[in-house]
């Protein structure tokens, strides 16, 4: 078995901005492990925000990461790998999902099927409308015509309701929205009665992550439940926020891949929190990786790979606004459509 690893850039549709930076494209990094005829894909969709970039993941593969010469199965594959990869979540994410998806293309088996988990009806996806040039608005608006929930990113201050407002005449589908630590206080106790009696149905993040005396003030009168994503990380974190948020959005570039998500799952069932699975801006590798769990949570936000122009794979398809995962699929599921060199 030997590594490779390429770089790509994906092009985003529209300028994708949040409360705290706008981008065109993103760059990420491609993991793969290659066995003879067999290739398991990764992706890392790295983030500033977790102090992470496709430069320090390049510098950690360029400087080696060894694959053992012997282990059991796929888990001791990962234990013995983990430690190599500095603790960047985004690149743990990648190499356990290539793992992942190698171990069930040689078991003959999908990666589903594997983890015993039931992907035949899977939630409905949000589709992101980001904050951007308000003129592009309505363009927005057309492109989400195939989904049934929008996830709506606030947090500007001074535009808000008027982003709101505008896609309220256009549609009354239901909202979720992110203010991606964007808020006051002043300013998130106002709007989450105002977009309670505009079909919203939960916040998420309205304050920044080290701000949890505020979240858990707003909790108690919001008639709106909240979502921890930057305040919930990994696994560690979830028992924290018991109390102060509503549910959690687990994301496999933030955990650091499935196994990682799964534990988060299991420990929010237990603490009857609600979940969300969500993304970053990501091709069909990470989001495919992401769908093998879809059916484990309440909600889902795996939209990143409609939000680009250029994916290079194929994975999950959307069908009438649901996730679905073909009953034929050996590992994760993907094709290569791009044959650029590098990327395999």
């Amino acid at each position: 078995m030997k590594i490779k690893f390429s770089t790509y850039r994906i092009k985003l549709n529209h300028s994708f901005g949040i409360s705290r930076s706008s981008h065109d494209y993103y760059d990420i990094v491609y993991f793969y492990l290659v066995d003879e005829n067999i290739v398991g894909r990764g992706e890392a969709a790295p983030s500033n925000r977790y102090n992470e970039s496709t430069d320090y993941i390049l510098s950690v593969l360029k400087n080696g990461v060894s694959l053992p010469e012997n282990f059991e199965d796929n888990k001791d594959l990962w234990r013995r790998i983990k430690p190599q990869l500095m603790g960047i979540h985004a690149l743990e994410a990648a190499v356990n999902m290539a793992i992942w998806d190698w171990w069930g293309q040689k078991e003959n088996k999908a990666v589903y099927d594997i983890l015993n988990l039931d992907v035949r009806t899977l939630p409905r996806t949000s589709y992101t409308i980001a904050i951007g040039d308000m003129k592009e608005l309505d363009e927005k608006i057309e492109l989400s015509s195939p989904y049934s929930i929008l996830k709506v990113k606030l947090g500007t201050q001074k535009n808000d309701k008027e982003i709101i407002r505008k896609i309220r005449l256009k549609t009354d589908k239901v909202i979720r929205v992110d203010a991606n630590e964007g808020w006051d206080f002043d300013m998130a106790k106002e709007m989450s009665y105002w977009l309670a009696d505009r079909n919203v149905e939960f916040i998420e993040q309205p304050f920044s992550a080290n701000n949890l005396k505020d979240t858990a003030s707003l909790r108690g009168i919001s008639p709106l439940p909240l979502y921890a994503d930057e305040n919930s990380i990994s696994s560690t974190d979830i028992s924290e926020i018991k109390g102060v948020f509503d549910g959690i959005n687990i994301k496999l570039m933030k955990c650091g891949g499935i196994d990682e998500a799964l534990m988060m799952i299991n420990i929010a069932k237990s603490l009857q929190m609600k979940i969300m699975l969500g993304c970053m801006i990501e091709s069909s590798v990470g989001i495919t990786a992401a769908a093998q769990l879809a059916g484990e949570v309440d909600a889902v936000d795996l939209d990143g790979n409609l939000l680009i122009n250029n994916d290079p794979y194929t994975g999950v398809t959307i069908v009438d606004g649901r996730l679905k995962l073909s009953s034929k699929n050996i590992g994760m599921g993907l094709s290569l459509i791009d044959q650029r060199e590098g990327l395999l």
